[in-house]
């Protein structure tokens, strides 16, 4: 019976949905020693990016032709849908310009690597989600300074320290884990990688809602419409594109693979970048984006689940 006990506490901390739940309350109840961990995001964000990016297959790149259209639709759903919808409602219903940032950050963020296992979890072309986050990523390095010059135009930010940083948190992960996709490397950090990617980013979600939990306490609007761009921007883009795609005749493989394309952003990346370059206001948008990312991915495992049944 204990050991029943101990092997069901076990899976529950280890669950990727109970750790990032986890994270939220933790930083609600202990938030004041979330500054303590601040000054450190940018480590954590970058060696989780490395482990997280171990999910994209060199070989599924090759051959270089094949790429092309997967990164173009990748990088038009995840970047340009995406970002006209959110930045629309957000310029709306933002009650301050750091809030407004925020939401500019989630837009410029690359796509969550969490596409690529969601692919094969509801039974998409994982082939196609690993090109499409590929592509994504890599046009990040160029469209995630673009978009923030614009639209932070006020601010004092060097495009210059834009682009460097998203090198050292996209690029530079990208390339040190294709060295972890090594055989005799990768059974070992095949064991881990789950792990640290899933507490890596509760670390950096627990800092986002810590250092703001005076305002979910004290400001609950900005919750409420934060919540409701971040909705729009999964469960109602997510649905009007996945109506309209099978009204096309896409079938179901590609078109839930688009989807998840669509609406799953990075929200420790975006975390960390709205802190580093806007303050921790600008982090609130994207904590609450942590939560709603891990809602939508449930709503669709159920749902394939229901429709399997």
């Amino acid at each position: 019976m204990m050991s029943q006990l101990l092997n069901f506490i076990l899976k529950l901390i280890l669950n990727r949905n109970f750790i990032l739940v986890f994270a939220v309350i933790m930083g609600m109840i202990f938030g004041d020693f979330a500054t303590y961990i601040k000054e450190y995001t940018i480590y954590i964000l970058a060696i989780t990016m490395v482990f997280s990016t171990t999910g994209i297959d060199s070989k599924a790149l090759l051959p270089i032709k094949k790429l092309f259209k997967p990164m173009f639709v990748g990088t038009l759903l995840n970047y340009f849908v995406f970002g006209a919808i959110v930045l629309v409602l957000a310029w709306f219903l933002m009650p301050t310009n750091e809030l407004f940032l925020g939401f500019v950050v989630i837009v410029a963020a690359p796509p969550g690597v969490a596409v690529i296992p969601f692919s094969g979890i509801l039974k998409g072309d994982i082939e196609y989600s690993i090109l499409g986050v590929f592509g994504a990523f890599l046009a990040s390095i160029v469209i995630a300074p673009v978009l923030v010059r614009v639209f932070a135009n006020g601010a004092s930010i060097s495009a210059w320290a834009l682009f460097m940083l998203m090198i050292k948190l996209v690029l530079i992960p990208l390339i040190v884990s294709r060295f972890l996709l090594y055989k005799p490397i990768f059974k070992y950090v095949a064991i881990v990688r789950g792990k640290i990617v899933d507490w890596g980013f509760a670390l950096i979600i627990f800092t986002a809602v810590g250092i703001n939990r005076e305002v979910f306490f004290s400001d609950p609007k900005i919750l409420v419409l934060s919540s409701i761009v971040l909705l729009s921007g999964t469960f109602g883009l997510g649905a009007i594109f996945e109506f309209f795609s099978k009204k096309a005749g896409i079938k179901y493989e590609r078109n839930i693979t688009q989807v998840l394309l669509l609406t799953i952003k990075s929200s420790g990346f975006s975390v960390v970048t709205a802190m580093t370059l806007f303050g921790k206001e600008a982090a609130i948008p994207s904590a609450i984006l942590a939560v709603i990312v891990l809602l939508y991915l449930l709503y669709l495992s159920i749902r394939l689940e229901f429709k399997t049944k």
